[in-house]
C-alpha cells in the first residue's frame, strides 16, 4: 500500500481506541483495538503504549493459520483455544500476525529508554474473547484475528503509524 500511495498511513487513536488505515482523506479501514491498560508512555518497561510517528518495521506470520500462537515473534506451532488459555492463563497471547512497529522520532520513541523496537510493541492478534475497545494490553495493540488478517494484507513494510491519546 506504501507504494501504491505514499499518503496511507495507519492512525490509531487511544481515547476511543480505534485503529484506521487512511488513503488520504478516506478511511480504508477501521476496527477496534485494545491498547495499553496502563494507558500511554513511552518508557521501557512501563506497559503502556508509545505515541507518536513509527512505522510497520516487519510482518511476521503472513502463511499463519488463524489463532497462531507466537512467542519471541516465533509460531510455537500451537493455534490457540479456550482450553489452552486456561491451561496457561499467566501467558500474554499474540496470535495469527504480528505488524512489530518502530519509532522515527529520537527521544521520543527511538532510541535509549524509548525505543518502540526494543520494547518489542506490536499489532497483533489475541482471543477472540478479549473484549476489543477497552485498554487492557500491556502496551501493544490487540486486535481481533479476523480484522487483523485483512488489515495486514492491506499493509506493508515500511507504512507508517501515528499513536495519538
Amino acid at each position: 500500500m506504501q507504494g501504491k500511495n505514499a499518503q496511507a498511513f495507519l492512525d490509531i487513536h487511544l481515547s476511543d481506541q480505534q485503529l484506521y488505515l487512511r488513503q488520504g482523506d478516506a478511511i480504508a479501514f477501521q476496527a477496534a483495538v485494545s491498547t495499553a491498560e496502563k494507558g500511554a508512555g513511552e518508557r521501557y518497561g512501563s506497559g503502556c503504549t508509545p505515541r507518536g510517528e513509527l512505522q510497520i518495521k516487519l510482518k511476521i506470520g503472513e502463511a499463519c493459520a488463524m489463532n497462531t500462537v507466537f512467542v519471541g515473534r516465533r509460531a510455537t506451532g500451537e493455534i490457540y483455544t479456550p482450553e489452552l488459555g486456561q491451561k496457561y492463563p499467566q501467558r500474554d497471547w499474540v496470535l495469527t500476525r504480528i505488524l512489530w512497529l518502530s519509532g522515527l522520532e529520537p527521544g521520543v520513541n527511538r532510541y535509549g529508554e524509548v525505543d518502540t523496537l526494543r520494547r518489542y510493541i506490536y499489532i497483533h492478534g489475541c482471543p477472540d474473547s478479549y473484549p476489543m475497545g477497552v485498554p487492557l494490553s500491556h502496551g501493544c495493540v490487540r486486535m481481533r484475528n479476523s480484522n487483523l488478517v485483512e488489515l495486514f494484507d492491506l499493509v506493508e513494510k515500511g507504512l507508517r503509524v501515528r499513536i495519538q491519546d
